[in-house]
């Protein structure tokens, strides 16, 4: 935004958006010192967020054991690792089912706090024999945050719903993707809870019958952080080959582990899975730009496996694994998009590229990404929809 890049992890984005105020769900788990320290650097680079964001009393707290306790089931998993981020987001989760989680609203009273935190992490070193926890250390820190982040807790659940029954417009932002839920991803390559539709329900404590639009977000290639299948993945390490050019000039370094993103060809199969779950009633586009310089675009239109086409996605990792991908190649395009305000501005074969996508989903793409920029992007307006590109 403004020619500055901002990388966020457990800020919403909105946090930009001066207007917005921002809510954290009791869906999400929250280390806070990472969170207080993402506030921090925002308000230093010239960002006012003060009153602007709020935190689900209902939210799980991941402490700094959780992401220790992550790198040593990494580690033991050797060769079949996950690929987390080893930012303790699994063990908290673990900790939430195992309900002996603790969360934000407990630090409103710091004695039951306090015991509830000794029992978790005693709990912890029983469990993970090596780990040493500092629990006084710690519960020093805590004691010293306690303030600041009781200012920012309200229950959400009543605020959201308050905001809706007044009229505010409500932007609810979801993470990672459907092919990473815990439920409908490539399990067990994926994260602890569900970055799918079903999240705007239980993580934020909304009725079904109050969500309207529902827009997914896809680049217009595929990509990747961690460990798993891949089926339409291409070699990023080859000089001068098309991996290398997705990777490169798409800037696809993971947010928060830094890591190099594998890359490959859109995928339909997964996209029309995602479809089917989310129910998305139109589509934002991303970095259609990074796919300009290429001689010819590909897309993977279908799934076989063992000669025969396969018509849902596939359970099993061995299957998926088996998998070869049908693909349908189209000419690429040279011309600079960057400036690309409307859809005619577009050269002619993005558009067909942009125009087979939706074709083969079903679904309008409203929004197309041109470029790094918070607003290089076409809007192909509301209301907008297939028939109109016919």
């Amino acid at each position: 935004m403004d020619g500055k890049k901002y990388k966020f992890h457990l800020l919403p984005s909105g946090i930009l958006n001066e207007k917005a105020t921002c809510v954290i769900g009791n869906g999400v788990v929250i280390h806070l010192p990472s969170f207080l320290k993402e506030l921090d650097g925002l308000t230093a680079s010239g960002i006012n967020a003060e009153g602007r964001i709020l935190l689900s009393d209902r939210a799980h707290i991941v402490f700094d054991f959780h992401q220790t306790a992550d790198g040593f089931n990494e580690h033991k998993l050797g060769r079949n690792k996950i690929g987390t981020t080893k930012k303790g987001i699994g063990p908290a989760y673990a900790s939430k089912i195992s309900r002996n989680g603790i969360r934000i609203g407990d630090l409103k009273n710091f004695d039951f706090f306090e015991m509830r935190f000794r029992e978790l992490a005693s709990q912890h070193e029983r469990a993970f024999p090596g780990l040493e926890i500092d629990v006084d250390g710690q519960l020093e820190y805590y004691r010293s945050v306690a303030d600041r982040i009781t200012s920012m807790t309200t229950d959400t659940i009543e605020y959201t719903n308050d905001a809706y029954d007044t009229g505010k417009k409500i932007l609810i932002e979801g993470a990672n993707a459907t092919m990473l839920d815990i439920d409908f991803g490539t399990y067990p390559y994926v994260t602890s809870s569900n970055p799918s539709i079903g999240s705007v329900l239980t993580g934020l404590g909304v009725s079904p019958r109050k969500i309207n639009g529902i827009y997914g977000t896809t680049k217009a290639y595929c990509t990747r952080v961690g460990e798993g299948p891949f089926p339409t993945e291409l070699e990023r390490d080859v000089p001068g080959s098309i991996g290398e050019h997705l990777g490169v000039v798409g800037a696809e370094w993971g947010t928060t582990t830094g890591r190099s993103r594998r890359v490959g060809w859109l995928d339909i199969p997964q996209m029309k899975y995602s479809t089917l779950i989310n129910g998305f009633t139109a589509l934002n586009l991303t970095k259609l730009d990074v796919l300009t310089g290429l001689a010819e675009v590909k897309i993977g239109r279908a799934y076989k496996h063992k000669g025969k086409i396969v018509n849902t996605m596939p359970s099993c990792l061995k299957t998926m694994s088996e998998i070869e991908v049908i693909y349908e190649t189209m000419p690429g395009w040279s011309e600079d998009i960057s400036e690309a305000k409307n859809f005619d501005d577009l050269p002619v074969n993005a558009q067909r590229y942009v125009l087979r996508v939706q074709e083969l989903l079903g679904v309008p793409i409203r929004w197309i990404g041109c470029g790094a920029g918070r607003l290089d992007m076409i809007d192909r307006g509301a209301g907008w929809d297939t028939s109109s590109s016919d």
